[in-house]
């Protein structure tokens, strides 16, 4: 799949990467996507949810009044579930609602949700953003021109840019990320993906190595 590399003023730049379609070009398996993004979503869940059963409300362990000869209803203490005040029956307890997904499903996920993004031609590809200090008006400046400003956009960079990374978060829409930290729900959560092109060209590169 080739791509033109665009410069940061939405212009071609006459150079092309080829995105190999071993990752980009896959018959997308979207049960494996759907359980990528669950497991992303259940793992950020803190489960701290509880509430108190009868043996943790306040109240006195005594029996109200005697089982027999009241011409009422039995009753145990005030603590018992079906008075006010009393414990909650059978109510939530703190606990994890992650689950383990094998490496294969999820790399097999990572793929088909970047197959997805290529088949939808919602993958642009920028030479580096070169900045020497956080501008934020220059990042909008630049999404403004790959026409991409008005879209859920997720940025890939091959390593950590301290300044593209401070001028990025605090426009809406937009975020980065790296290459090494993308993950399924990030990936489909996006309108587009915009790569830089040294991040495109280790994609190309990796695969190279893996078919040699």
């Amino acid at each position: 799949m080739q791509v033109d590399v665009l410069n940061i003023k939405g212009q071609k730049t006459g150079r092309t990467v080829e995105l190999p379609a071993e990752i980009f070009g896959i018959e997308p398996n979207d049960h494996v996507i759907y359980l990528a993004v669950k497991q992303y979503l259940a793992a950020g869940r803190q489960g701290t949810h509880k509430v108190k059963t009868r043996a943790e409300v306040q109240g006195a362990s005594r029996k109200l009044h005697k089982q027999k000869g009241t011409g009422g209803s039995r009753k145990g203490n005030i603590r018992n579930p079906l008075y006010k005040g009393g414990g909650t029956i059978f109510g939530p307890k703190p606990h994890a609602y992650d689950f383990k997904l094998n490496r294969k499903v999820k790399d097999l996920a990572k793929i088909s949700a970047l197959s997805h993004k290529a088949k939808e031609n919602a993958i642009v590809i920028v030479e580096d953003i070169q900045l020497d200090a956080p501008r934020t008006k220059q990042v909008v400046e630049v999404m403004k021109n790959l026409k991409v400003a008005d879209k859920k956009t997720l940025v890939i960079l091959p390593e950590y840019n301290d300044n593209l990374y401070l001028s990025t978060r605090n426009v809406p829409n937009l975020d980065s990320t790296l290459l090494s930290d993308i993950n399924t729900y990030e990936i489909m959560n996006a309108d587009v993906l915009v790569l830089t092109e040294n991040t495109a060209k280790i994609f190309a590169e990796n695969e190279t190595e893996t078919v040699a």
